[in-house]
């Protein structure tokens, strides 16, 4: 593959894979089939608050029944705990080359970009960057902080491309000093990446997803039949 190209921009294609090549985060996707049950169980380790544990569930946060009745992604996870936004940031602007080719962005094409930082019972646990086409999503909440209900993979489905399928890839490293500050990392905490991307029922991306997550509060818990 040619720097910068891909055969088929927009379709089921391994995100970001280059660009997490060249910077050392190569990253493998559970794929989603039906009958498993992933889940994610966060906890806090000594260094921080006692008691503070979220479990994400990592495949069952994603149906589509959830996000369509206007309830949030978040909603499985957290129970009666307090999970804030405490920082949204919306701009359209250049996605990064490897983004913008599995969003099958033409050249000057923007994205919608939303990043925010998730705050578990006061302590960050999360970093959020999406990328969506920002001709799809023009004039919708989606380009607003606050979404409304069922999030952005309702407002997605209210455009006729809601998400049929996702694809996740996770690695470990140590965080760059912005992630470090955002997450109030001590020093030698690695992070966790998640990089999730939506797929339409035509095959086509409609979002890429990067995640940064505190590695010291996470255990990865994958429940699936054999």
């Amino acid at each position: 593959m040619s720097e910068g190209t891909h055969p088929h921009p927009g379709r089921r294609v391994s995100p970001l894979r280059k660009r997490l090549e060249t910077s050392g985060n190569v990253w493998r996707y559970p794929e989603k089939r039906s009958g498993l049950s992933g889940h994610e169980t966060v906890r806090q380790p000594e260094h921080q608050r006692a008691g503070a544990e979220l479990r994400r569930r990592g495949i069952e946060r994603l149906a589509r029944e959830r996000w369509a009745e206007g309830r949030s992604i978040w909603s499985a996870d957290i129970g009666d705990r307090e999970l804030v936004v405490d920082s949204v940031e919306v701009t359209e602007e250049a996605a990064p080359a490897v983004v913008a080719a599995v969003l099958g962005l033409g050249e000057g094409a923007h994205a919608c970009v939303r990043r925010r930082r998730f705050v578990l019972d006061g302590k960050p646990v999360l970093l959020s960057t999406s990328y969506l086409p920002a001709a799809l999503v023009a004039g919708t909440a989606i380009t607003q902080p606050d979404t409304g209900p069922g999030g952005t993979y309702a407002r997605l489905a209210e455009l006729g491309r809601g998400p049929v399928r996702f694809r996740e890839e996770v690695r470990s490293r140590m965080p760059g000093a912005e992630e470090a500050g955002r997450l109030e990392l001590p020093a030698g905490v690695p992070v966790v990446l998640i990089a999730r991307t939506a797929f339409d029922a035509e095959g086509f991306a409609v979002e890429v997803n990067e995640m940064v997550l505190d590695s010291s509060a996470y255990v990865l818990e994958y429940d699936f039949e054999a």
